[in-house]
């Protein structure tokens, strides 16, 4: 009988320490799922919903301060690297949901890390390709589309960008799209008209890439992908060569973004990620924007979005007509940059074949970025 009373007063005991050690978590109150945070100076709206039926909900965060707002509360954390910050939101009086608050780096720290190549890396790639503006369906792209009148009379930056403007503002970006059949400017185009609806960053500069070419315009379309071998989430740019200028340049159709530096002059893709890593000044036109509505601002577009999507760079070996598009015994050959500290660096090449559309597909790997960015001839 003793024993029986011992062992009640002790998970008595127990039981107040787990309730005291519960209350002293730190409780906002919230009568909706959603919450925005601000991290250091940038706050995002809608950025966290609040989820009871989870046991610990974890938000990890390279900021220095760290602020959730609910509809009727908020609360703030200074944050320490080695540190944790629980919490619980009270949903509508009722319903917990313990949170959490933990460090871990930024993607812009991330890629500081991977500044790194080897230019002294002569692995065999193949050599670049770019199909000629006197191709019968280059030259239909330009005849339909109206590609002269749409790039204008000007020199050819002002071509280059009238052509952006226009695919970015004829088509709408939709990133959680299906990739329709056939991936050329004509089709896109065509079945975002037909069917009232979007394409994803790929097909935009897939279509903008066959704009380019059409008009004797060097250009591909770049894949940038973050450190992660497997991601739910990258970015598809274009590189454009500017004979007056000498050198690639940065251009977004999806976002209808270019980059700068602190003078005004217009920099590349691997002078962006280059800057991004030495915290050198950066400039976004300031009209860079996403599907005609929102803004973009260099502190999210640069160093949160594409310093994850900086780190592994890959293209096709060729730039031309219908590059993606299944058919049966095609060949599709990519080549991917990726830095010295790059998680899979063998093999150097891989091949294999879709039994589903009969195309066979061979990625090469360079650290080279000499050869990555080889001029066009």
């Amino acid at each position: 009988m003793k024993q029986i009373k011992l062992f009640t007063l002790l998970f008595a005991i127990l039981l107040g320490q787990t309730v005291v050690a519960q209350k002293e978590l730190p409780i906002i109150k919230a009568n909706s799922t959603s919450v925005d945070i601000r991290e250091d100076n940038i706050i995002r709206k809608n950025a966290w919903r609040i989820v009871p039926e989870e046991k610990l909900d974890i938000y990890t965060t390279s900021a220095k301060k760290v602020t959730f707002y609910t509809d009727i509360d908020s609360i703030s954390f200074e944050i320490d690297p080695k540190k944790q910050y629980d919490f619980v939101i009270l949903l509508n009086e009722k319903d917990s949901a313990r949170t959490q608050i933990k460090y871990e780096p930024s993607r812009l720290d991330i890629l500081k890390s991977a500044g790194k190549y080897n230019y002294s890396d002569n692995r065999f790639i193949p050599k670049f390709s770019y199909q000629s503006a006197d191709n019968p369906n280059l030259q239909k792209i330009r005849k339909d589309l109206k590609l002269d009148s749409i790039a204008g009379k000007g020199s050819e930056l002002s071509k280059i960008f009238n052509l952006l403007h226009w695919v970015h503002n004829t088509v709408k970006h939709d990133g959680n799209s299906n990739n329709p059949e056939n991936k050329n400017a004509i089709d896109l185009l065509s079945v975002c008209k037909t069917k009232n609806r979007g394409i994803n960053c790929r097909m935009m500069a897939t279509m903008l890439n066959e704009c380019y070419l059409a008009m004797g315009i060097k250009s591909r379309f770049i894949t940038c992908m973050p450190r992660e071998t497997e991601f739910n989430d990258c970015h598809v740019i274009n590189m454009v060569y500017s004979t007056e200028l000498n050198k690639w340049i940065w251009i977004d159709p999806t976002f209808d973004a270019y980059v700068m530096n602190e003078k005004g002059h217009l920099l590349g893709i691997q002078e962006v990620r280059e800057r991004l890593v030495k915290e050198q000044p950066l400039v976004l036109n300031a009209d860079a924007n996403w599907n005609r509505t929102d803004l973009q601002t260099k502190g999210h577009y640069l160093e949160y979005y594409m310093a994850k999507n900086l780190y592994r760079l890959q293209v096709p070996l060729i730039s031309g007509y219908n590059t993606e598009t299944s058919e049966n015994g095609k060949e599709i050959t990519y080549i991917e940059l990726l830095p010295l500290d790059g998680i899979e660096q063998n093999p150097q090449k891989r091949e294999f074949t879709n039994n589903k559309t009969g195309v066979k597909y061979i990625f090469y790997k360079t650290n080279n970025p000499d050869l990555f960015w080889k001029r066009p001839e």
